[in-house]
């Protein structure tokens, strides 16, 4: 069973339930369409890290932002 795994950031109050189920559709039928396989064997599973939590260059994320 194919998983897509999508990890970002939760900023702003974080992705709300619409958003998530579209990323989750869109994300579905751009897999099944590549790969000629039914949606009901695609798995999506979307993960919001804190900023705090997220490092890019060894500074987080946080305060990349707070720099910029």
């Amino acid at each position: 069973m194919p998983m897509i795994n999508v990890t970002m950031t939760h900023e702003d109050g974080g992705a709300t339930k619409e958003q998530k189920e579209l990323l989750a559709k869109k994300l579905t039928d751009a897999f099944a369409e590549v790969f000629n396989r039914g949606a009901n064997t695609c798995v999506v599973t979307i993960n919001e890290v804190s900023t705090d939590n997220y490092a890019i260059g060894g500074k987080t994320v946080t305060n990349i932002r707070k720099d910029n």
